[in-house]
């Protein structure tokens, strides 16, 4: 065990945050919080850092382990050149060089008068530098700047130049060429292109310790992480598996949930009608027999109903009514240059009613230029673009400079539609919680994450049959995001949108264009037929459709037999599933008690004792894998 967090609780004045939060992270384990904005993943992360410290509770290190913390928006004061702020970060290596180099010329003077400590010295020293990958530092440093978007000709620009998603880059650099015994990450993948982001997947799949992030990229998660930490009304739990795993968890948890709450309902209302009939019968024993079970009932602790999917808010963009023409959207000879630099030269394109299109590439290929070109909010070098017939656009800004700084929350919906009335405006910023006196804040006082909400609900108010969409997912929660996939997948309209989340894009897109080389490459498929064309070494062409005709009939009696044994099928497999579910709660309540035990000092230090738990839990966490796997057979 490398980290373990026991009973850890934290409040802002009346505000709780966490509450009683148990879990503990192996060596080499991949671990991720996961949870809504605002649940706590930040403060939970601060806490297990240091940087912040509990009400209640404790966080264990094991001895001699080091921890490096990234947090959101990590930005860094230096006169340093890129390359040399990287290349410095590991100092030790850098100076157990240093002191090699030394060495070696001491003894090149020396020649054969040279002491036998200063070659045991030396001989100390080049070993431990070949242990840490010092021959092949250079390279590696080389090797994970270009890995998380930065080319050559950025290695020699100064650290005050840069942006602050670069800078943020840099920090991330720095941390992974440290490599600590544990990494903790705060939304690592916020400023990286889907190169990136596959890049430090693949680098914290194989990172040799272990990793805790926060992070609403769900291919991310699926990849590395093997434990989602869950925040969630400021009870902490632990799941076993990747994201996915989760998910499926907690779909058969909510409905174990839902089971219990309304198997509680029909005991609550079988007790009411039986208390209203005892009643009826107007006699004293009836009526005291009445009364012993309506203080049964009052001290009966009720079931709470679970949230679920149906409970969330539902988002749904309007296109007025107005169909548009077939054709929507018609680009000819589109270029665009900035000095010396070429994003796109003589682009064509053609969207047709109804197609959802995702816009791809590297930072810096220039889908955002190319958005607000569609936009007139920047010029084309050359090129036409013609929009069709009753097309009415609207577009999301991931910078937000279609919000006007100068005004509070409400006055920027209430000006840009005037007929609705104060209680129409309030309700529609509540469903982007804007709440009580949130609604009066001054736009220029926002966070990132509130300007992209409030950008976000003016487009939904906004009748429009093209919706044009610049990484509309950032600053986004993955409740939030998934509302907005439902939304956008229900939209009848024509979406065009710039998106590095690839579950997202894969979700929504069914045409996807990579801006690579200057060019435009169409794929005619979702993310993974992308991905499929590009192991081939192709792209393009529009995917077939094939349908087929079936005049066989089958006479009444056969039909009735059919669906008969469909029937008994779909019972034996709703029973496996029921017995699964339960099995598997029953290993959940199990795994949470050896966790919270590992977390006892008369546990960890007993280590006859802490190997039999770590045993079981390893047994538990097997057969886990196993009825999940079970478990997902059933639901193909």
């Amino acid at each position: 065990m490398l980290l373990s967090v026991s009973h850890i609780s934290k409040s802002f004045g009346d505000n709780v945050i966490i509450s009683d939060a148990v879990f503990n992270i192996d060596e080499k384990e991949k671990a991720a919080i996961v949870g809504i904005n605002g649940a706590g993943k930040t403060t939970l992360l601060n806490i297990i850092a240091g940087s912040s410290k509990p009400d209640l509770g404790s966080v264990f290190l094991s001895s001699d382990k080091t921890v490096g913390y990234l947090k959101q928006n990590h930005s860094i004061d230096s006169d340093s050149t890129l390359y040399d702020e990287v290349f410095f970060a590991n100092r030790g290596l850098i100076e157990l060089e240093t002191k090699m180099r030394s060495l070696e010329r001491q003894i090149d003077i020396l020649g054969e008068n040279v002491p036998p400590y200063m070659i045991n010295e030396y001989s100390s020293a080049s070993s431990l530098f070949e242990q840490q990958n010092g021959y092949a530092y250079r390279s590696e440093v080389t090797g994970v700047l270009k890995g998380l978007g930065f080319s050559e000709d950025d290695f020699g620009k100064k650290i005050d130049t840069l942006s602050g998603g670069m800078k943020t880059r840099v920090s991330l650099a720095k941390l992974l060429l440290t490599k600590p015994d544990l990494i903790i990450l705060d939304e690592p993948t916020n400023h990286l292109d889907v190169s990136s982001v596959k890049w430090l997947e693949n680098y914290l799949y194989s990172y040799p310790g272990a990793v805790l992030t926060v992070a609403h990229d769900r291919y991310f998660l699926d990849r590395f992480v093997t434990k989602i930490i869950e925040i969630e009304n400021t009870r902490v739990s632990v799941f076993s598996g990747n994201y996915s795993d989760y998910a499926v968890k907690k779909t058969m948890l909510y409905q174990a949930q839902l089971k219990a709450w309304e198997k509680d309902r029909a005991y609550i209302k079988h007790q009411e009608k039986v208390i209203e009939k005892l009643r009826s019968y107007n006699r004293e024993k009836s009526i005291k027999r009445a009364e012993s079970r309506v203080k049964a009932l009052q001290k009966h602790e009720a079931v709470e109903k679970p949230m679920g999917p149906d409970d969330k808010i539902k988002l749904t963009f309007n296109t007025g009514g107005v169909r548009s023409g077939d054709r929507v959207l018609s680009v000819k000879g589109l270029s665009k240059s900035y000095g010396e630099k070429v994003l796109f030269k003589d682009i064509d394109m053609e969207v047709g009613r109804g197609e959802k299109i995702a816009i791809i590439g590297d930072n810096g290929t220039g889908k955002t230029t190319f958005m607000k070109i569609l936009n007139s909010l920047a010029e084309a070098d050359s090129g036409e673009i013609t929009y069709g017939s009753n097309v009415l656009s609207g577009y999301y800004d991931q910078e937000q400079q279609l919000l006007d700084d100068s005004k509070q929350v409400f006055d920027e919906i209430s000006d840009a539609y005037p007929s609705m009335d104060n209680t129409a405006i309030r309700n529609a910023l509540a469903l982007f919680l804007f709440k009580g006196d949130d609604v009066f804040k001054p736009v220029s006082a926002l966070s990132g994450g509130e300007r992209a909400r409030l950008a976000l609900c003016k487009l939904i108010l906004s009748p429009c049959n093209l919706l044009m969409l610049d990484e509309p997912t950032n600053h986004m929660d993955m409740v939030s995001k998934e509302m907005l996939e439902s939304a956008l997948s229900k939209y009848d309209g024509t979406l065009i949108f710039v998106s590095h989340d690839r579950y997202f894009i894969n979700k929504l897109a069914g045409r996807v264009i990579e801006i690579e080389n200057r060019s435009f490459c169409d794929y005619a498929g979702n993310y993974e037929y992308y991905l499929q064309k590009k192991e081939e070494g192709l792209y393009g062409g529009a995917t077939a459709v094939s349908s087929a005709k079936s005049d066989a009939a089958s006479d009444s009696k056969q039909e009735r037999l059919r669906k008969k044994a469909a029937e008994s099928d779909a019972r034996k497999l709703e029973n496996e599933k029921n017995r699964l579910q339960e099995e598997l709660s029953r290993l959940d309540e199990r795994l949470a008690e050896i966790d919270e035990l590992l977390t006892r000092e008369e546990i960890y230090t007993n280590m006859n004792e802490c190997g039999r738990l770590v045993d079981e839990q390893l047994q538990l966490k097997e057969r886990v894998d196993e009825l999940f796997e079970r478990w997902e057979q059933l639901e193909q």
